[in-house]
Order: C-alpha cells, then sequence, then structure tokens
C-alpha cells in the first residue's frame, strides 16, 4: 500500500542553491556576452543589475513570481537581501507564505515528478507543482499560524508589508528554521509587498479570522492592497532619485512595480523618473498581449521603464535567476553597497519620511497628457 512517506522523505528534500559557493560565475556569465540569444540576454542583465547596485542614487525593488521557494531558490533570494543586493520586494503571496513563511515554520517542499498520479497524492493530503510536492496537512498548519497572527493584530485595515512585517518578527520568536528572506528582510529592515494578499494561505487566515469576529460581533483585522500601492509609490518618489527593478516572471508584482511611476505622476511629481535599470526573466511570450511577456520596451511607451538599460531574459527562472544573482554577487558592488532600510520610512501605518526629512505632496494634480495608468504594461 502506498505511504505518505514513500513521496514526502528526508531523501527527497529541495535543496536550496547557495550562489556564494560557487567560483568564478561572473566569468562563466561575462563570457555569455560574447556569445548569442538568451546567453548574451542574460549577461548584459548581469550588466544592468550591477550597475544600479553601483548607483548611490538608486534603490533596488526585487519582484518575485512563480514556484520560486519551493524550487529551491530561497538561499539567492535571502543572499540577495543580507548582502544588500535588494531594498524592498514586491511578491506573489505564494512565495511569501505558503513556500518561504513555510519553510521557516520547520516544514519542507519535497522533490518528485510530473508522471505520478494525482489520485493518489490527493487521497494522502499530498499536492504537487509540477515536479515537487507539499504536504497539504502541514500547509494547513500554515494557514492556521496566519490566523494566530492576523488574531492578534489590532483591529483596522493593514497594508500587507505591516503583516509581513509581523511573520517576520514571529519566524524570529518561534520560527524552526532561519535562512528564509522573510525573516532576513525583517531583520534588514526590508519591506515586502503582496499586493494580491489573500491569494495565499494569508487568504485563508484572514477568512477565517474574520469570520470569527463576525460571529463574535466584534471589530476585525483586513487587507489594504490600496495602501499597498500608496507606500510603494512613496517610495518610488522619496526613496532615492532612481530605481532599479529586477522582476522573477511577471504577473501582479510585475505591473504594480511598474505602475508606481503612473501612480507618483497621478500624485503631482510630474518630473518622476521611469525605472532607470529594469531587468525581467521570464517563459511568457509577449505575443498573445498578456501582462507577463509584455517587454519592458512595451512598459517604457506607458511611461514606466526608461529604454537605456533594460533586458529581457526569455529563459526558466531555476535557471537564469541563480546565474544572474551569483554572477552579480561574484562581481562584488554589494560589498561597499549600505542598505537603503526602506522599512524605516514606515512606522505601522504611517509613512514618515523618517530619512529623506520630505513630506509626501498634498495635492493630486492631473495627469500629463499622454501617459496611460490602466494596468495594462
Amino acid at each position: 500500500m502506498t505511504k505518505k512517506t514513500d513521496y514526502l522523505n528526508k531523501k527527497q528534500l529541495v535543496k536550496h542553491i547557495d550562489i556564494t559557493k560557487v567560483r568564478d560565475m561572473d566569468k562563466l556569465v561575462a563570457m555569455m556576452g560574447d556569445t548569442s540569444f538568451q546567453a548574451r540576454n542574460l549577461s548584459r542583465a548581469s550588466d544592468i543589475y550591477d550597475m544600479a547596485l553601483r548607483d548611490k542614487q538608486c534603490s533596488v525593488v526585487l519582484c518575485l513570481a512563480g514556484s520560486l521557494v519551493s524550487a529551491g531558490l530561497k538561499k539567492v533570494i535571502t543572499d540577495l537581501v543580507n548582502n544588500n543586493m535588494v531594498d524592498a520586494i514586491v511578491s506573489t503571496g505564494a512565495v511569501v507564505v505558503d513556500q518561504d513563511f513555510f519553510e521557516g515554520l520547520g516544514f519542507s517542499h519535497y522533490k518528485g515528478t510530473q508522471f505520478v498520479d494525482d489520485a493518489v497524492l490527493r487521497e494522502l493530503a499530498i499536492d504537487r507543482i509540477y515536479d515537487h510536492y507539499i504536504n497539504e496537512d502541514e500547509l494547513r498548519v500554515c494557514d492556521e499560524v496566519m490566523t494566530k497572527i492576523f488574531d492578534g493584530l489590532e483591529p483596522r485595515p493593514y497594508a500587507s508589508r505591516e503583516i509581513i512585517r509581523e511573520m517576520g518578527a514571529y519566524l524570529v520568536k518561534h520560527g524552526k528554521k532561519h535562512d528564509g528572506f522573510v525573516e532576513a528582510c525583517f531583520k534588514k529592515n526590508v519591506p515586502i509587498f503582496v499586493p494580491a494578499f489573500s491569494d495565499c494561505s494569508a487568504g485563508f487566515g484572514v477568512v477565517l479570522h474574520q469570520h470569527k469576529c463576525i460571529q463574535a460581533g466584534k471589530p476585525m483585522a483586513s487587507i489594504d492592497s490600496g495602501r499597498d500601492f500608496l507606500d510603494l509609490t512613496y517610495l518610488k518618489m522619496y526613496a532615492t532619485k532612481e530605481s532599479a527593478i529586477i522582476m522573477i516572471g511577471g504577473g501582479v508584482p510585475k505591473n504594480f512595480t511598474q505602475d508606481t511611476v503612473v501612480a507618483a505622476e497621478v500624485l503631482g511629481m510630474h518630473d518622476a523618473p521611469m525605472h532607470k535599470y529594469a531587468v525581467q526573466l521570464t517563459v511568457a511570450d509577449e505575443r498573445d498581449g498578456a501582462l507577463s511577456g509584455s517587454t519592458l520596451k512595451e512598459a517604457s511607451s506607458w511611461g514606466k521603464v526608461s529604454l537605456n538599460y533594460e533586458q529581457m531574459v526569455f529563459g526558466e527562472a531555476t535557471v537564469t535567476f541563480p546565474l544572474l544573482a551569483g554572477a552579480v554577487y561574484a562581481r562584488g558592488a554589494h560589498k561597499k553597497r549600505k542598505g537603503l532600510q526602506l522599512s524605516n520610512f514606515f512606522v505601522g501605518p504611517d509613512f514618515v519620511m523618517k530619512k529623506a526629512g520630505k513630506k509626501p505632496a498634498k495635492k493630486v494634480a492631473k495627469k500629463k497628457s499622454g501617459k496611460k495608468a490602466a494596468a495594462a504594461s
């Protein structure tokens, strides 16, 4: 009889790539610059990322979409955070909660195969992510912990960055593994934004929390996605003169971050600079007109991304992301770079401008003609 341990056991653990232990990766990626196709694109992407890190007036936003942590890239992200190569993260909920926070609670992902009877997995409460597995029973524990975190909050609307900071604090005290980026961001004051926060275990957590509050006739905590957009826009407006976006995958994190340029203009900053540096790693195709494959050149037509330093790399992230991150890490720009600690711009729900000593714009001005505010690029 098939048992759960036939699929979930220590011999089949997904192990995370350590870019800090690979020598001369920068030389490999540099040589790719003299080849062609996506190898050359990846090499140029590493040049752009490195330039952004050496630009003292630039903040770096890392966008995450897809099954990245579950596939073995957790330490890649954590190393970027710990080495001051990332100043803010915009992500899907699954990467943050169901994968990184989940592992911080002591759980793991397991290597498997796509050639398996999914009905058998369902019987064993095993969830499949293409060729690797997650224990559904453990995922339910993650849901319960998220409910516990929501239950402990003062009843009011919250930006996702506030709740994820609470998650980081929870892992510091109660986590079983301390190698994830949610905890690292908490310690390094790197804010994490998840604009579609209900679309993951956090959603199950807040649903149960709100249900209990409604049944008891009590006020509840809620998620304010509009505040997420406003807060990230404020960082675009006031944190640094320039900005860089490093996008792994596409989806909501990609558009959410690109749109901060247009949002800054809506708030009255008519000279808001487009994102100066931009890199995207994706397998999506631009020809269907969908968001994830839309090129950075297309985004420039919307006034979001400058054309000077932009690069698309069409390749799967478990291959391209470690090469990009490892090559840029090996170049060493992070050794002289100080983390911007952008979380210090916030105290609870408030944007306080601690560092820049400026005040957010009070008046909402009309947009300049010629730029679109819709979220389609």
